[in-house]
């Protein structure tokens, strides 16, 4: 397929820039089987869970991984953290009038120094220096919550609020390694959380550390050349014997966002036959055809047009019923990525 073919018209307007007052104020656009598209609201999702089904989360917690900083010759840098390698160095972007050499010294936030020691492809490796504290503790301690691209504020100059710092962050988050939010999980607070309980459905989590390479363009035009991002996921055995439990009473494993796909869909990739938890990286790509081993429902966002995760749900929905709803969703001015308004999309029967 093209790239095109995942193209559809999106008014800036719709492009939610602040989250609704209370997370369980979303809308909810359901998806069916049918290919009929029902209008909800975000609590009516308990109406579509059952007792016997299992509920997969992703519980990766954001850390505020921009940071501002200068050179020694007073040249202002910024870092977007893409990932913490161990306790003193990090993989990072760097914006700056000259790309920094190795060697060179970066004071961060006036707090502290790190020296760029390398390169990975378009990525600096950065290595804090004469400091007692870990590089996970000073990020925590000075960094800015890395809001998308296509919130406006931050291209403005302003700086992420103390209510970013709450909402651009699940409720169930545990796990820090994230640089962009698992944004589906963002509906759910503790109350909805019981209520699936309540109604004897299961709930599981996965580890997906979400990397700024998911707002990566898709630039081919033939999306099989696309070189998908890679992203580091724990997938353990605990949910694993949840998933089986799941199969044996008849339930339907309901994947809580694209990265929760993304995770079990890759530790069914790498198990041979029978589905064994998975450590490690993973660059998945899926697409219309591709044969889902273990999700059955999907909850998620609304996406980019032309992006890698449109093309996810399609997969799952079907590509005429995915960009019908789209479709849909834009006509009845639904709220749009990452602090907007969630779908729950069904297989088509």
């Amino acid at each position: 397929m093209k790239r095109q073919d995942f193209y559809f018209d999106l008014p800036e307007a719709l492009i939610a820039q602040q989250p609704a007052k209370e997370r369980r104020d979303s809308r909810l656009l359901v998806l069916q089987g049918d290919g009929t598209v029902k209008d909800a609201r975000f609590p009516d999702i308990l109406d579509f869970i059952e007792a016997n089904d299992l509920l997969v989360f992703n519980n990766t917690r954001v850390i505020p991984a921009r940071l501002f900083g200068q050179k020694a010759t007073g040249g202002k840098i910024e870092l977007l953290i893409e990932r913490i390698i161990n306790d003193t160095t990090v993989l990072t972007h760097i914006r700056s009038s000259r790309s920094p050499k190795p060697g060179t010294v970066l004071n961060i936030e006036n707090a502290f120094e790190v020296e760029v020691i390398g390169r990975e492809e378009a990525l600096f490796v950065v290595k804090v220096i004469n400091n007692n504290h870990t590089a996970l503790e000073l990020i925590e301690s000075h960094g800015h919550m890395p809001l998308p691209p296509y919130i406006e504020r931050q291209q403005e100059g302003q700086e992420d609020s103390a209510a970013d710092k709450e909402r651009y962050q699940t409720v169930y988050s545990e796990k820090p390694g994230a640089v962009a939010a698992p944004t589906a999980g963002l509906h759910f607070d503790n109350d909805i959380m019981q209520a699936i309980k309540n109604k004897g459905a299961d709930i599981g989590f996965v580890t997906l550390h979400v990397g700024a390479g998911t707002f990566k363009p898709v630039q081919v035009d033939d999306i099989s050349e696309h070189v998908m991002h890679s992203e580091y996921l724990e997938v353990d055995a605990p949910l694993i014997e949840q998933i089986e439990q799941c199969r044996a009473r008849g339930g339907r494993v309901i994947a809580v966002g694209t990265t929760s796909v993304r995770s079990l869909e890759s530790a069914a990739k790498f198990s041979a036959g029978k589905l064994q938890p998975y450590r490690g990286e993973t660059d998945i790509f899926i697409t219309p055809g591709y044969q889902f081993q273990v999700v059955d429902v999907l909850l998620t966002n609304f996406h980019l047009p032309e992006s890698t995760l449109i093309m996810l749900v399609s997969a799952l929905a079907g590509y005429e019923q995915t960009m019908n709803a789209y479709r849909h969703a834009v006509e009845q001015q639904y709220r749009f990525f990452s602090y907007g308004d969630a779908m729950l999309v069904f297989p088509p029967k």
